[in-house]
């Protein structure tokens, strides 16, 4: 596994965002681990997070991008300390982009978008925390392409949790590539994850034990795509 991914996952044991016990999901699935990027609070923590989201993005998607466009309400920091990493690790400047979950009616800044007015002919990333079953993209991809006339050359995710998406065959991320013709890459995924944290032991303790893998295990028998 290449080094960023292992320093990746021991960011998101370390800043407490990946947790592991009983957790009922956004799309009522109960799963034996959870990841919340709202648990990114300092400002050391939101530094490294841009940086690890604009290496993936330079990665997968170059340099050929205008917006990074992060849903409300996670996606919005996200978005914006990617952009401000972008800058510093390569010299790009890129807008970023959120949606308001309510339609402000008043003041220069009217509308259902932060930041960056999306054009016609603009070039959007997505970015998101994870994507479980692919439905947070039924609700954002229609208010993006609304906008504007722009192309979506892609969505990033910080955490692949490789479950099936709405359809109940192929993964959310596959699933999503189908759907609206765009990309759909992580950081890592949850095959790295638990192979690199399954009985190591990390600051004194052991995180994924025997006990825990087999929940994972059971719960991809369900869930996860073939």
């Amino acid at each position: 596994m290449e080094q960023y991914k292992q320093e990746f996952i021991e960011f998101m044991v370390d800043s407490r965002v990946l947790k592991f016990g009983d957790f009922t999901l956004k799309s009522g699935r109960k799963s034996p681990f959870f990841m919340n990027a709202g648990g990114y609070v300092t400002g050391s923590q939101l530094k490294k997070l841009g940086e690890y989201y604009a290496k993936a993005i330079h990665d997968r998607y170059g340099d050929d991008f205008d917006v990074l466009f992060g849903p409300a309400y996670k996606g919005i920091p996200i978005s914006v300390v990617t952009a401000i990493a972008y800058s510093e690790l390569y010299g790009k400047e890129v807008r970023y982009c959120s949606d308001r979950k309510e339609e402000k009616d008043h003041g220069a800044d009217k509308g259902s978008f932060l930041g960056s007015k999306l054009q016609d002919g603009d070039r959007v990333v997505m970015i998101e925390d994870v994507t479980t079953s692919g439905k947070s993209m039924e609700e954002t991809v229609p208010k993006v392409r609304g906008a504007a006339d722009v192309e979506i050359v892609g969505l990033m995710v910080s955490l692949n949790r490789m479950e099936v998406g709405l359809g109940g065959e192929k993964s959310a991320l596959e699933e999503i590539k189908e759907r609206y013709g765009f990309d759909a890459h992580a950081i890592v995924d949850m095959a790295e994850v638990t192979e690199y944290l399954h009985n190591r032991p990390y600051n004194g303790e052991i995180i994924i034990d025997d006990a825990m893998k087999a929940s994972i295990d059971a719960y991809y028998e369900q869930y996860g795509c073939k």
